[in-house]
């Protein structure tokens, strides 16, 4: 079996409420399946992951931040999974960006993002935890206690995660 390594980064944004933005994502190869994500994805030839975390950001959610307004990663992971019948181990760095309130815009949203992506969503550390749905990653709930309790709503670059 074949698996490709990929490089992602990740963007855990948050509102007032303390709630972080997720959208909802199904896979072409296995109809039914769906599962909840933050904004981001794999990056470009040549792209830091701040880069790639802004630009997926923006054709996910339609909000623009220059990478820097991004900060540090909050965390980094590891993980491995199946998409569209090919294996990944995509290695993938956070950032935590708060925000008052944002209206979600679809419009920049790729091909397969039109056919896969159905729904987005805030979410509360409460709501993360009492869900039976697919939510990746598993520990979000825990992620954004954490870094809610360690940067109440100040500056992205403030909290570090493990």
């Amino acid at each position: 079996m074949t698996v490709l390594d990929r490089r992602a980064a990740r963007v855990v944004l948050v509102d007032r409420a303390d709630r972080t933005l997720l959208l909802r994502g199904s896979d072409p190869a296995r109809p039914g399946l769906k599962w909840w994500f933050t904004p981001g994805g794999g990056l470009d030839a040549g792209e830091t992951p701040a880069e790639g975390a802004a630009r997926e950001l923006f054709e996910e959610t339609g909000l623009r931040v220059a990478p820097e307004e991004l900060g540090q990663p909050v965390w980094h992971q590891v993980t491995h999974f199946s998409y569209d019948n090919r294996n990944y181990r995509q290695e993938q760095d956070f950032y935590l960006l708060r925000v008052s309130e944002w209206q979600v815009d679809t419009a920049g949203f790729d091909a397969a993002e039109q056919v896969t992506i159905d729904e987005h969503r805030w979410w509360s550390a409460a709501e993360l935890d009492a869900t039976a749905e697919k939510v990746f990653p598993e520990n979000l709930a825990d992620l954004l206690r954490l870094v809610t309790s360690a940067d109440p709503g100040g500056p992205a670059a403030s909290a570090r995660v493990g």
